[in-house]
């Protein structure tokens, strides 16, 4: 018999522990588009989820500060 789903069982919370320039890496390669499988894997295994969409979200506003520098300078 199983256990009740009020009590917590044996499954403990993975922490990850990956560092800032390891997502930075992998938040970039995203956002290129070209990615290996295998790479992809290793950062699902060691990187924070919440540390990677802080960095996603600065990562697409600088990417649109500079657009729009860009366009202003050209313009």
């Amino acid at each position: 018999m199983s256990a009740p789903l009020d009590q917590p069982s044996d499954i403990k919370p993975v922490r990850r522990k990956g560092s800032l320039l390891r997502t930075v890496r992998a938040v970039a390669w995203s956002l290129i588009g070209l990615r290996k499988g295998s790479e992809y894997q290793q950062d699902v295994e060691k990187l924070n989820p919440i540390h990677i969409i802080v960095v996603g979200l600065i990562a697409v506003f600088l990417l649109v500060m500079g657009l729009i520098g860009l366009v202003n300078w050209i313009v």
